[in-house]
């Protein structure tokens, strides 16, 4: 393994070399700050009942658990991100496969758990090639070994929801920590995330402000066309700003391309959340785990990253190749 291959894995001495990682790092730390005070303010002029006040705090709470959950691995460096993904990955299927039942089917359950552990490996070894052809061949010993208990009755079923789980938690997932292999990754990672995130929150505001008419009433009841819209025009503003700043220099940093992601964070990240929404009101369910007070569980967290994550990859992939300036195959040396 080379010095710059071992700088990039575990080395926290360039975290902050990037303009764009101090600029998000001072913006949590103020909100971080004024979100108490506002509060409080909020509270004595009796604008919030005790409910609403009460789950303001535990959404605060919960969010000084999730900034370090998202930020530190970044700035520790790619190993400690490709680690925190692939913990991400099996604790989201873990609750996928308690809400759906299919921890039940013990087969189909850890062939999903294996491959995610096979994705986790290609993004920490940066090959590629096996990265790309683990989908195609953990589906089909999905399928063939689902075969061995000879138990027909439920066949489709239980293949399909493994599938479907490893293509959502493996897979889109996986695309996340790839995004580790590149030697600007800190900066594209935190431009993603804070894309990703305050599409949620442009979402949130703009549709309680100026949403009228229900998106998809029956899928998510609180949200708006308006709040998808809004979000839409807000968040491709922010990723082509703060998009400029990454990619400067490369094929990406032209405005129609900055433009172009941005709809695709906003976009995909906005069907992630109405997906799992989808799920759970197929399943009954209000959350898929009941882990962080005011959200939910990390699914409920973290879904509008299932879709942004590998559409942004292919992308930028496209345009200027992922991890092109790193040294691949670092563990099995090919």
């Amino acid at each position: 393994m080379n010095e710059t291959t071992r700088e990039r894995l575990f080395g926290c001495q360039h975290a902050l070399d990037h303009p764009l990682v101090g600029w998000v790092g001072g913006g949590v730390a103020m909100i971080l700050v004024l979100t108490p005070l506002c509060i409080a303010l909020l509270s004595k002029l009796g604008k919030l009942d005790d409910t609403q006040r009460r789950e303001l705090w535990q959404r605060f709470w919960s969010w000084l658990i999730f900034i370090p959950m998202m930020f530190g691995p970044i700035l520790l460096g790619a190993a400690w991100i490709i680690a925190a993904v692939g913990l991400l990955s099996v604790f989201c299927y873990r609750e996928f496969a308690r809400a759906t039942g299919l921890f039940r089917e013990r087969i189909v359950s850890a062939l999903v758990v294996l491959g995610i552990f096979a994705i986790t490996f290609a993004v920490a070894d940066h090959w590629y090639g096996l990265f790309m052809a683990l989908a195609p061949l953990t589906i089909g010993g999905m399928a063939t070994m689902a075969i061995l208990p000879d138990q027909p009755k439920g066949y489709i079923q239980r293949v399909a929801l493994g599938i479907f789980s490893f293509m959502l938690f493996g897979v889109c997932y996986g695309h996340l920590g790839y995004f580790a292999n590149d030697g600007n990754f800190r900066a594209i990672l935190i431009w993603l995330l804070v894309c990703v995130e305050l599409n949620d929150i442009f979402a949130f505001l703009v549709g309680k402000t100026l949403g009228h008419r229900k998106l998809a009433p029956n899928t998510s009841p609180n949200k708006t066309l308006g709040g998808a819209l809004g979000a839409l025009v807000l968040t491709t503003a922010l990723a082509a700003a703060l998009g400029h700043m990454v990619f400067r220099n490369t094929a990406v940093d032209q405005p129609v391309h900055l433009f172009v992601l941005g709809v695709l964070v906003s976009i995909t990240g906005q069907l992630g959340d109405l997906t799992l929404s989808s799920i759970k009101r197929d399943l009954g369910i209000k959350d898929w785990a009941a882990t962080f007070p005011g959200h939910g569980g990390l699914l409920d967290r973290f879904n509008s990253l299932i879709f942004a994550a590998p559409a942004v990859f292919h992308y930028i992939g496209y345009l200027r190749g992922v991890g092109l300036d790193q040294t691949p195959r670092i563990i099995t040396g090919g």
